[in-house]
């Protein structure tokens, strides 16, 4: 299996707001930046995009090391949260609907694909691969602001 890194953030002006979201692919020598956005979403919404579009740009199953200063994404995959609210037909703990659900059914078949380590960073801490990711994604967000 070949061996990945993923580096991914998102951003939202507001929350709901325009929002954009970046991803760093890096395998050996070779880099690849994705990007992208959408006019009315969410931080959280975009931080799983960012983890998605750079899974999905894989052409085969890969070790992947996905750095995301998401705690959204890196608990909820950790602690094993996702997989409870899915068991329960997308119902949290407390009984109220999970958020993102088809961003989280796309995630879940992406890491079942790929054997995936998460490594949560602290954002904007001057991690050059987070810093990048987060220009992307702000100049995704700034596409959308009228």
């Amino acid at each position: 299996m070949k061996k990945v890194e993923l580096y991914t953030d998102g951003a939202c002006s507001g929350n709901p707001g325009p929002g954009g979201w970046g991803a760093i692919l890096r395998f050996g020598q070779r880099e690849k930046e994705l990007s992208g956005g959408a006019a009315a979403t969410t931080n959280n919404r975009m931080e799983l995009t960012a983890v998605i579009q750079g899974l999905q740009a894989l052409k085969e199953p890969c070790q992947v090391t996905v750095y995301s200063d998401s705690k959204y994404f890196a608990d909820s995959v950790q602690k094993g949260w996702v997989y409870g609210w899915k068991k329960k037909g997308w119902k949290k703990a407390d009984g109220k609907p999970a958020l993102n659900v088809d961003l989280w059914e796309e995630l879940l078949a992406l890491l079942a694909l790929h054997k995936v380590e998460i490594v949560w960073i602290k954002g904007h801490a001057g991690h050059p691969e987070n810093e990048r990711c987060d220009r992307l994604a702000v100049a995704e967000s700034e596409k959308y602001k009228k």
